[in-house]
């Protein structure tokens, strides 16, 4: 028996932890961003000197998927345009996408005005608004999984499969087939 304990998280899920941790290394008030999840053998076999400067063998590299970060998205286009734009080749395993929202409590939504100028301002300004970094990530076979980081509370992640469902629903349409 290995003194070895299991990872409860899945290659996926270590993943989109990864890309949260490279976002927060930005900081905040950063805009979204989008990448594409490869296995690292695959990447592994076909740049071995990218797995030479990264220190990867075969050991470590196996069954897990390196985030490949994508050119910037566009600032004046709603992601959820962008995204129904987008279709990965069958060498992306899966694609992950970080950004940040504010969030409103359930009561302060009643008063939420139409215009979405107006709506944004009052978002920005209510006192009980919470700023939230999500990064969510999805794969082929349908394995989804999303981090949360509160701004106000920095230390602590949320996670877990559903935490951010539309998005999911859209980064998994980025990976179906065109048929």
């Amino acid at each position: 028996m290995s003194d070895e304990v299991a990872d409860p998280l899945g290659p996926l899920a270590r993943a989109v932890v990864e890309v949260e941790a490279h976002a927060q290394e930005s900081g905040w008030d950063s805009p979204p961003r989008l990448y594409a999840l490869v296995p690292t053998d695959e990447l592994m076999a076909g740049e071995p000197a990218l797995a030479e400067q990264l220190g990867l063998d075969a050991t470590t590299a196996a069954g897990t998927l390196t985030p490949v970060e994508q050119d910037q998205l566009p600032l004046n286009t709603p992601l959820e345009e962008t995204l129904a734009r987008i279709m990965w080749p069958p060498q992306v395993t899966g694609c992950a996408a970080v950004l940040e929202r504010l969030t409103l409590p359930t009561e302060a939504e009643a008063d939420l005005p139409d215009d979405p100028a107006a709506a944004q301002e009052y978002a920005g300004s209510h006192p009980d608004r919470h700023e939230v970094r999500m990064a969510v990530g999805v794969s082929r076979d349908g394995t989804q999984h999303c981090v949360l980081r509160v701004r106000s509370h920095e230390g602590a992640l949320v996670q877990g499969p559903d935490l951010v469902p539309e998005l999911a629903r859209l980064l998994h349409g980025t990976l179906e087939d065109e048929d």
